[in-house]
């Protein structure tokens, strides 16, 4: 079934860039968008590629403190200075520091808040496409900061851009939004920003965070005082592979949704849960990505009138996972899957050897069966992934007037 769908791209996405050597690469979505366009994907009816205004001082204050915005930019006037080449004077480094910014994880960079400001705007002009009806689906690949924290940069991120798009929905009259985040990271900072919100549901599906940053996001995280349940958090262990992470996911997301009834489901879709990513310890695959996005995506027809806006997020192998997983990404919500075993094109994998002199990968699937075993159908209390499933249930289902088993 082919969809409407706006993706919002412009290469000043890519200055989005901490620097030689960080893995927030703007390679890899600069790779995501020429692999999509080598499919043809922008030829597709019904799908619209536009560049997005930046987000003002008022948008980004929807989320953020404004003495934090006025700080970014502050800091981003020094980094631009010629004088700033080696590095920020130990004062300026001082404050960029109570920020957030200023270390390994958020360097200091010129152009700073101008680049983070058109991620969060693209993001934005996702959304607003989807609720205006211009489009069914909006896209923001270069999105998903969802560390960001409204007063502190945070995890590679400097403007939590999903969090300033759920909290413009609300400001245009949404009443239910639902956030569904499938980053191998706690979605910490979106949870943060609608905590006591009881309009937005949060779901997010990570590794357990005694393994891995941010290190939040057990199961008993399950929302602020009126907002009891808002929050739900799916903290698998280490080494899950797609029949585990699956049968999480589907055990979850789908009856919470279906509760829920959401108007707008909002998705940050990490491609970290790879077995090949070097700063998480998932195993998923290709394919058990790609059935992740296609779930997301027939459960935002199924529950909410097809209004989908979805994001890209972390994943930092940069060429054998990020582009493919997006790109299937970017297909589904055109309507337009990519099957598994297809030849990623010629052009683009001759592109990928001229930019990176690495050999790309010819197709587009790892291979793997991307298939589970329903939880409900078979649960088994001596399996870790079942001990998760139902820590996570246990802590929120009844909450939501559902029976955890």
């Amino acid at each position: 079934m082919a969809c409407s769908l706006h993706v919002a791209w412009d290469e000043r996405l890519t200055d989005y860039h901490f620097g030689p050597g960080h893995p927030m690469a703007p390679l890899r979505v600069e790779l995501t968008m020429r692999l999509a366009h080598e499919f043809g994907l922008w030829d597709q009816p019904g799908v619209t590629v536009a560049a997005p205004a930046p987000a003002t001082d008022s948008d980004l204050e929807l989320v953020h403190d404004a003495p934090y915005v006025r700080t970014v930019e502050a800091i981003s006037r020094w980094a631009e200075h010629p004088d700033a080449r080696d590095g920020l004077a130990g004062n300026q480094l001082r404050v960029a520091r109570m920020f957030g910014l200023g270390n390994e994880d958020n360097p200091v960079f010129p152009g700073m808040h101008e680049a983070s400001a058109v991620v969060a705007g693209a993001t934005l002009a996702a959304a607003r496409a989807v609720w205006s009806g211009g489009a069914e689906h909006g896209a923001s690949i270069a999105g998903g900061m969802h560390h960001a924290m409204a007063h502190h940069a945070s995890g590679f991120g400097v403007y939590n851009d999903v969090a300033i798009a759920i909290a413009w929905l609300l400001g245009q009259g949404a009443e239910r939004v639902a956030y569904v985040d499938i980053d191998a990271h706690h979605g910490d900072g979106v949870q943060a920003a609608f905590y006591a919100d009881p309009r937005v549901l949060t779901i997010s599906l990570h590794q357990h965070p005694a393994t891995l940053f941010p290190f939040t996001g057990l199961p008993t995280e399950t929302g602020g005082p009126g907002a009891e349940g808002s929050a739900v958090n799916v903290a698998v262990p280490a080494r899950t592979g797609d029949a585990s992470w699956l049968r999480a996911f589907h055990a979850i997301v789908p009856p919470l949704l279906r509760q829920f009834q959401p108007q707008i489901l909002v998705s940050q879709h990490g491609a970290d849960t790879h077995r090949l990513d070097p700063l998480a310890n998932l195993e998923l695959s290709i394919d058990g990505q790609r059935a992740a996005h296609a779930a997301i995506h027939a459960l935002a027809h199924d529950l909410a009138g097809g209004r989908w806006l979805l994001t890209g997020g972390g994943g930092y192998d940069l060429v054998h996972v990020v582009p493919r997983t997006w790109t299937h990404l970017l297909a589904e919500a055109a309507g337009q899957p990519i099957a598994p075993g297809t030849r990623t094109p010629a052009p683009w994998r001759h592109y990928v050897a001229r930019r990176t002199g690495l050999t790309a990968p010819e197709r587009m699937t790892d291979g793997a069966p991307a298939v589970f075993e329903p939880f409900e159908s078979c649960y088994d209390p001596g399996r870790s992934i079942d001990q998760a499933i139902m820590a996570t249930r246990n802590a929120i289902f009844p909450l939501h007037g559902l029976t955890s088993l």
